[in-house]
This record gives C-alpha cells, sequence and structure tokens, in this order.
C-alpha cells in the first residue's frame, strides 16, 4: 500500500464521517422530558387493552396448563 491510496482511503473515510454528521445533526429532536410524557399518556390511555396490566382469562389464554386424563 501506498502513501497516496492510504491518504486517499482516510478522506473518503472521513468524507463518511461528515456525511453521517450532517445528517444527524439534522434530525429534529424531542425532549426526554416531552418524550417521556407522551410515553405515560400513550401506556395510560392503552392500560385496558394489555394483557400484563389486565391478565389473561384462563379460557384464551395458550400458556395455561393442561388438563390431565387420566382412565381408572
Amino acid at each position: 500500500i501506498t502513501c497516496e491510496t492510504s491518504g486517499s482511503s482516510s478522506v473518503t473515510a472521513m468524507k463518511k464521517v461528515v456525511q453521517q454528521l450532517r445528517l444527524e445533526a439534522g434530525l429534529n429532536r424531542v425532549k426526554v422530558s416531552q418524550a417521556a410524557a407522551d410515553l405515560k399518556q400513550f401506556c395510560l390511555q392503552n392500560a385496558q387493552h394489555d394483557p400484563l396490566q389486565t391478565g389473561v382469562s384462563s379460557s384464551t389464554n395458550p400458556f395455561r396448563p393442561q388438563k390431565v386424563c387420566s382412565f381408572l
């Protein structure tokens, strides 16, 4: 590898980094406090449909223990 080739690839890599940084700098940011408030509101609005909060009825639960049938 010659010095010229190494320098060229370094410049190309730096151009990619600058391009990525410009892209990230242009993104719209949301404050953490606003994101947390939005998340809380979403959770409260959808709480009645959340099986972790409301539970799952035993008739629709695919993970319920199977009943054992035995013949005497």
